[in-house]
């Protein structure tokens, strides 16, 4: 995949490349006298797909928001690559989310879902065509490119949504239960085209589940979260 260049002539993506991924010191978030995110320390190696797995209501989705700067901390601090982001607005961290709900446009093609970002951003029309071919290609859904969100299924539309939210190179991709609207045989067949496009494009990823089995089979490194706490992390052999 293209990626931008600066002033220098060097990759935006070179960064990734050479420094550290996530790392979270002591994150929180309160809501009034219930603490939600209990100052919890993380890091997520650059180039990894990092899974956070615990029950509804464990503080995986919260924790999320946090980092993609939706919701505002109570505590601690967020670094990415190196840099401190904990104040910064969400559109400026380089980072880029997925949501459980798809969250497409049901007006705009498959290709102008994907090339939102890219519009916003004010890319040149030509760059943009092509980065959105690339993705069609990368997510599979070229012979689709054309057809509205009602016209696809619950699988494809995941797959809008990963190459929509991959469009502007982020830094670190967040997915928020991505796959539990989806019934076992897709999710068992998405499961399989995240890593596979993760590993492809190296993003970094991080990815919260209720589903150990999911988590088991997609994830690098599994984080066990309960109440608001990280009780465990490790690669997947050694977290159950």
């Amino acid at each position: 995949m293209e990626k931008n260049t600066d002033s220098t002539g060097k990759s935006a993506g070179s960064k990734k490349e050479h420094s550290g991924g996530l790392m979270l010191q002591e994150l929180s978030k309160t809501y009034g006298a219930r603490r939600v995110v209990d100052r919890v320390t993380l890091t997520v190696e650059a180039g990894s797909l990092h899974a956070i797995l615990g029950p509804s209501g464990s503080g995986k989705s919260t924790l999320l928001r946090l980092i993609a700067g939706i919701e505002s901390t109570s505590g601690g601090t967020i670094r990415l690559f190196g840099e401190d982001i904990t104040r910064k607005a969400a559109r400026d961290r380089g980072v880029t989310m997925v949501f459980q709900h798809y969250s497409l446009f049901p007006n705009y093609s498959v290709q102008e879902n994907i090339g939102y970002g890219l519009r916003v951003k004010k890319w040149p029309s030509q760059k943009a065509a092509q980065k959105i071919e690339e993705l069609l290609h990368l997510v599979r859904l070229e012979p689709l490119a054309k057809a509205r969100p009602d016209e696809l299924s619950g699988g494809e539309m995941q797959r809008v949504a990963i190459a929509r939210a991959l469009a502007v190179d982020p830094s670190l991709l967040l997915m928020d239960e991505p796959l539990s609207n989806l019934d076992a045989h897709l999710r068992g067949a998405l499961r399989e085209q995240i890593r596979r496009i993760q590993r492809e494009t190296n993003v970094t990823v991080l990815l919260v589940t209720h589903d150990q089995e999911e988590a088991l089979e997609i994830a690098d490194a599994i984080s066990v979260m309960n109440e608001g706490k990280i009780l465990q992390t490790g690669a997947p052999a050694t977290v159950y």
